[in-house]
């Protein structure tokens, strides 16, 4: 009798995501790593990038009968699989699944769109990025007006919808 995949958090090494999925995948492990849009600012310019939403971590999936679990500890990239004890911690596959379901296909995560007026939201890129507001209007051309309180002052702001998270 085989047993189901179930689903294991992998700690990576530095800067080494793209590497680690591309080993596992080639290995024929199934790799599930959720990515954001991130804005930062480098050299006096913003920059977005799609970075990981989970730094430093990836999910594998894989039989728990074998010694599966030796080989994703020896691909490179991987530092070693997060464990309690000699065991892997497996992870619950709902959550993964209502994850998945918040991503597209290429597992970037898809951005909050259920906006309405008077909601709290977080700015996720751009200038702003992190600073909290409230709806005031929103705008049929994806602009969204905000009141954001900046330096003990209200003040009003445009941004793009997509840029914009429920909070």
């Amino acid at each position: 009798m085989t047993e189901l995949k179930k689903w294991y958090l992998a700690q990576l090494k530095p800067n080494s995501h793209a590497i680690a999925q591309r080993n596992l995948v080639r290995q024929g492990f199934e790799a599930f790593l959720p990515m954001h849009q991130a804005t930062t600012r480098q050299r006096g310019r913003f920059v977005s990038a799609s970075k990981p939403l989970f730094p430093g971590y990836i999910f594998v999936a894989f039989d728990t009968g074998g010694n599966a679990w030796r080989s994703v500890n020896a691909t490179q990239g991987i530092t070693k699989l997060v464990s309690f004890g000699s065991a892997p911690a497996e992870i619950p596959s709902e959550f993964i699944v209502d994850l998945k379901q918040r991503c597209d296909e290429s597992g970037q995560v898809i951005s909050d769109t259920t906006l309405e007026e008077g909601a709290s939201v977080v700015i996720t890129h751009g200038p702003f990025t992190d600073a909290v507001g409230r709806i005031l209007s929103l705008d049929e051309k994806q602009r969204v007006w905000l009141l954001l309180d900046l330096m003990g002052q209200q003040s009003r702001l445009a941004v793009d919808r997509s840029a914009l998270q429920a909070v």
